[in-house]
């Protein structure tokens, strides 16, 4: 089952701000990934090409970096992901930039069914807390905050 699935958010700041956003991803001073809310993005060594590691049982090696640009992490796990997600940022113009977030695999065995009933729902609102988190440290306020539905709420309170 082929997957395609994008998250993506205008933001009133320019590429310089929005790349550094990319650049600190699982350091100490990430303001990109909800990492109160999810389980946090971490690496065997800083943000780079080879570096291993995942958010929660997601796991996935760095495929490719350019700094304050793009970032593609490329799959391991859960079983059945095949493909990669990344980060990327497009100038728009001088004061505004959009930030993308791209998900694509082929969905095999297991993953055919677990994506739509559990990882989708989850990824979906993560990506979209994620992007909240962008428009904060961008521009000091969230226009319009991401509310996790009814299903979002009783998966995590499974998963706890």
């Amino acid at each position: 089952m082929g997957v395609y699935n994008v998250h993506e958010r205008l933001l009133a700041a320019k590429a310089s701000d929005v790349g550094a956003l990319i650049d600190a991803l699982s350091s100490s001073g990430d303001t990109l990934w909800p990492y109160r809310e999810w389980p946090p993005m971490e690496f065997d060594r800083p943000l780079a090409a080879g570096a291993v590691g995942g958010h929660g049982p997601v796991r996935y090696t760095v495929a490719a970096y350019v700094p304050s640009t793009w970032v593609r992490f490329t799959f391991s796990g859960p079983r059945g992901f095949h493909g990669f997600h990344e980060y990327a940022v497009l100038t728009v113009d001088e004061e505004h930039t959009l930030l993308r977030h791209t998900l694509a695999m082929d969905a095999r065995g297991p993953a055919r069914l677990t994506w739509p009933l559990l990882w989708r729902p989850l990824h979906d609102a993560c990506l979209e807390d994620s992007l909240d988190r962008a428009e904060l440290a961008c521009t000091g306020t969230v226009a319009r905050p991401a509310h996790w539905g009814p299903y979002v709420r009783l998966l995590r309170g499974l998963a706890h």
